[in-house]
């Protein structure tokens, strides 16, 4: 066998359908389109979800749910991590810029601490939130917890 012999499989290769192109190509007139309507015209695209003009599944299905626009989402640091922190680099000072170097939030994040786990080390912590468990936590190793939540002031008129 020579390369100049080789051929596809019988079969497996199929010459292109040329539509369009006159009566006796046998695709021309329409050019297998059909007969009027929306898929025989150019440009033609359906909607996304579109059944045929019975009512789609996501307007037959009921609306539920709700999406709070004034959350407050909180990255929650728990006091175990907290612990492992300060075992592997020997930190008392605990702040949102020591966090993100190593890893334990973004610089963006609003950072809460968590009360799971267990805390033996003396830390000073700031950052925005903290829970009734982790404050109590803490304060019980003698560190102290500093908030740094702005917390909104509505006017009463």
């Amino acid at each position: 066998m020579k390369l100049n012999e080789l051929k596809p499989a019988n079969g497996s290769v199929k010459s292109n359908y040329r539509r369009g192109r006159g009566q006796g190509s046998g695709g021309g007139g329409t050019a297998t389109r059909g007969h009027k309507g929306a898929q025989s015209r150019s440009g033609h695209s359906k909607k996304r979800g579109f059944e045929g003009g019975q009512m789609p599944l996501q307007r037959r299905l009921p609306k539920f749910g709700f999406k709070n626009i004034n959350r407050i989402e909180h990255h929650g640091i728990n006091l175990d991590a907290i612990q492992k922190l300060v075992d592997a680099i020997k930190v008392t000072d605990i702040t949102l810029e020591v966090l993100v170097q190593n890893g334990l939030a973004h610089k963006n994040d609003l950072v809460k601490i968590m009360g799971r786990g267990e805390l033996t080390a003396k830390v000073n912590i700031t950052v925005d939130a903290f829970t009734a468990s982790a404050k109590k936590a803490i304060e019980e190793k003698g560190g102290t917890v500093t908030s740094t939540k702005i917390t909104a002031k509505t006017e009463t008129k």
